[in-house]
């Protein structure tokens, strides 16, 4: 698939590394674990959001905006990098923020990647849980339309067929990496939330007939409601790329036994996931999205659900700046002197 034909603007840090996991994979014993390295994207500490960014903000700079909008959680690395973008590109940028966890930590509310939307020169305003967040987005937008500004709205996280197609050239890329190596991909897994990441991936190893199972770890929606929004964006980013129907329902799967009480609502094995990839691999995951991929991923080997003698892919997609907004429930009392 040729992704030139749709406008893009070339600022992440690409390709992305892939390495090997030797202490964590010796560690568990189970199968030899990759990960794919795009918490180092660029744009403000990196992520997946910024692949996605490429594409959408391309549309925003073609339509001659001079304002994006986004909404997202109160710590949304998709802010953080809508900011960052906007901030990059001269224009303005301001955020929905939506209360999903009830929180009242002050670091949660003011630190981490809030912190970082007001330093790329955001503004926002807040929205309590339970809202259609993308209409409330538009009615925002529509003010703002009123007193003259050009306003692109991006949806949640990205999510769309135009910044899935940052995930399907992130499929092209892995399996491009892999065959430089001769590395055999049997198991590909993601941390799977607003879809866009996982439709992405589906979409490109199907389209380049890569075989290789693609595994979305949840963090938010149920498992069969995750699953239906991902197959209806995969279905939707085909359409657009030209190649409609390669993917089928039996394509998309989603595990959501790691949620927990809810979005943004760290479980226990999230922390001894983070805590295992720091101090095994020196790499920061972030409690919303790689850690609780990542806690699934571990509690799979343990369970046996990926073998000995496979390779199995981690797709890391960053978010470590949202660590600074859950300093309060991280126990290193023994650690201190």
């Amino acid at each position: 698939m040729h992704l030139a034909h749709f406008p893009r603007l070339f600022l992440a840090h690409l390709p992305t590394p892939l390495e090997r996991l030797d202490r964590l994979t010796k560690e568990l014993g189970g199968p030899e674990i990759w990960i794919k390295r795009d918490d180092c994207t660029g744009m403000s500490t990196g992520g997946n959001k910024t692949r996605k960014l490429e594409f959408l903000m391309a549309e925003a700079e073609r339509m001659g905006a001079d304002m994006v909008m986004t909404q997202g959680a109160t710590q949304s690395n998709h802010a953080r990098q809508t900011a960052a973008f906007a901030a990059k590109l001269g224009v303005d940028c301001h955020l929905l923020l939506e209360d999903r966890t009830g929180s009242n930590d002050p670091n949660y509310n003011h630190s981490g990647n809030v912190f970082l939307d007001y330093l790329h020169g955001a503004t926002s305003e807040k929205r309590g849980p339970g809202l259609d967040m993308n209409a409330e987005m538009e009615a925002v937008a529509e003010a703002f339309r009123a007193k003259g500004k050009t306003v692109y709205t991006i949806p949640g996280g990205g999510s769309n067929p135009t910044g899935a197609l940052g995930y399907v050239n992130c499929a092209f890329e892995t399996v491009q990496q892999a065959n430089d190596r001769g590395l055999v991909i049997d198991h590909f897994v993601t941390a799977t939330g607003s879809a866009g990441t996982q439709a992405g991936l589906i979409v490109g190893l199907k389209a380049i007939n890569a075989h290789i199972p693609l595994l979305g770890i949840g963090v938010r929606a149920p498992k069969a409601k995750q699953e239906e929004n991902v197959f209806n964006l995969a279905c939707a980013t085909a359409d657009k790329m030209g190649c409609a129907g390669i993917v089928k329902r039996e394509d998309v799967v989603a595990n959501t036994d790691y949620v927990g009480e809810g979005y943004g609502i760290p479980r226990a094995d999230t922390f001894e996931a983070i805590n295992m990839f720091a101090q095994l691999e020196g790499l920061l995951l972030d409690p919303v999205y790689s850690g609780k991929g990542a806690a699934g991923l571990i509690d799979l080997i343990r369970k046996g659900h990926f073998k000995k003698g496979e390779r199995v892919v981690f797709l890391h997609t960053g978010g470590a700046a949202g660590l600074f907004g859950y300093t309060s429930q991280f126990d290193f009392t023994a650690q201190a002197q």
